[in-house]
């Protein structure tokens, strides 16, 4: 082998590794953004466990919401929805609500805020069976629509949704 010949042979291992190392450290990279992007999504979301299945959860929180008072405005059965359209979903459903006494200052102070409101509580069933309850925390409203000055109403909100879940989910 001549030294020309080595010098070449050499630097196509040395580009073959470094392209390697390129190639997984991309991916490495898309993994932790990915980690990252689902911690944040995360991190606006409040998630307890239920002992109960999807629809006995979704029924108890509609019993809660309805002894308080508040509108149930729909229940939605994603997984009913997928099998229209001849798709399977594990147990999954949203239930939404409101209270116009809290949300209407919202929307007052901002109409936009309209987008999330009413409230909404989804319930679903994980691969392993472990049934889970979640909902967007309300403070995120504040900085997504300038809500300043709605402070209090804010604090009723995340108060009664941690009292309203926290009751859906307790064992019986």
């Amino acid at each position: 082998m001549t030294t020309e010949q080595f010098s070449l042979d050499s630097q196509k291992r040395r580009s073959g590794t470094v392209g390697f190392l390129g190639r997984t450290g991309c991916v490495l990279v898309a993994m932790l953004l990915a980690c990252v992007s689902f911690a944040l999504a995360d991190a606006h979301l409040i998630v307890k466990k239920s002992p109960s299945s999807v629809s006995d959860t979704l029924d108890r929180l509609a019993d809660v919401l309805k002894a308080r008072g508040i509108s149930i405005v729909a229940r939605v059965d994603h997984a009913a929805g997928a099998a229209k359209s001849g798709m399977t979903l594990k147990p999954t459903a949203i239930l939404i609500f409101g209270n116009p006494k809290l949300g209407t200052p919202l929307m007052q102070a901002n109409p936009k805020v309209g987008l999330d409101l009413p409230m909404k509580v989804l319930v679903w069933q994980d691969d392993g069976g472990q049934v889970w309850l979640a909902y967007a925390k309300p403070e995120r409203l504040k900085a997504d629509y300038g809500l300043d000055g709605q402070d209090a109403t804010l604090g009723q909100v995340t108060a009664a949704l941690n009292s309203i879940t926290d009751e859906a989910t307790r064992v019986k």
